[in-house]
């Protein structure tokens, strides 16, 4: 294992291990003394980076409460509190996300179908923006306070960034923004399709985080609700097993995809 600190592969393996069980090596040239997890972000954690990322998981993708992740993982003989199941998804959720994020790059079609749902924070609606492409995939998501022409104009912004290309075609509502945002941040070339019926796909697909969100009644603040809302579309993204629209995936070939998107998902964050 080359050296975190000087980046040296001469680094041998101690006979002593941590108190979670990983091994521990020696630099030959700074003579720094390291783990596994030295200079990643689980290294000073009192627990395994596979139950942190468990936690994680299973906070995102299914209705658990944070209180429930703790009494779950109680009767297996972990204990911690729901807050630091809190601070896990605060720390982490991000990383994961960003990960996923990158992963998928370059993946999303050429037609887009954006619209805009409400997400309740505070006691306030806000808009979460979400695209997704003809086959159902992810294109992006963005919460915001308002819904307005400065809003949407970012939106499209990030959702270029993020897929690394221009859509050919661009469905939405008749909002009076979406006209001018396109225009101006996507081309006049862009066509725009205005026909709420159309967009019938995603508004269905609005009831992913719909469902999610709604047992825990709402979020504290913005700033939780853009970062839980993004992880959460990231994560239903990396475990969608259709790739293109009506397509038929056997129950046992959804169990293998899921088990193994599962490991690579533990290897994609252990790189970090």
């Amino acid at each position: 294992m080359n050296c975190p600190y000087c980046m040296s592969a001469t680094s041998t393996e101690q006979n002593k291990k941590t108190t979670l069980g990983y091994r521990m090596f020696r630099c030959r040239g700074c003579h720094h003394t390291f783990n596994e997890r030295t200079n990643t972000p689980f290294n000073f954690l009192e627990y395994p980076t596979d139950l942190v990322l468990l936690v994680i998981l299973w906070r995102l993708r299914y209705k658990l409460s944070l209180r429930d992740l703790a009494e779950m993982f109680l009767e297996r003989g972990w204990v911690f509190t729901h807050e630091a199941v809190r601070d896990w998804e605060t720390r982490f959720a991000p990383l994961l996300a960003d990960q996923l994020r990158a992963k998928r790059r370059g993946q999303a079609g050429r037609s887009w179908f954006v619209d805009e749902t409400y997400i309740k924070v505070h006691g306030k609606w806000c808009y979460l923006y979400r695209a997704i492409d003809r086959d159902g995939n992810l294109v992006d998501c963005m919460l915001s306070e308002k819904r307005n022409m400065e809003a949407a104009k970012c939106f499209f912004r990030q959702a270029v960034e993020t897929v690394g290309h221009r859509p050919e075609q661009v469905t939405t509502d008749g909002h009076d923004s979406y006209p001018r945002a396109i225009r101006e941040t996507l081309g006049s070339q862009v066509h725009h399709r205005c026909n709420p019926y159309l967009n019938n796909r995603l508004e269905q697909d609005h009831r992913g985080i719909k469902q999610r969100y709604y047992p825990m009644r709402g979020f504290g603040n913005v700033a939780s609700a853009a970062r839980f809302c993004r992880a959460f579309d990231e994560l239903r993204q990396f475990f969608r097993f259709r790739t293109t629209m009506n397509q038929l995936v056997p129950l046992a070939q959804q169990r293998a995809l899921f088990c193994q998107r599962l490991n690579s998902l533990k290897a994609l964050r252990m790189r970090a």
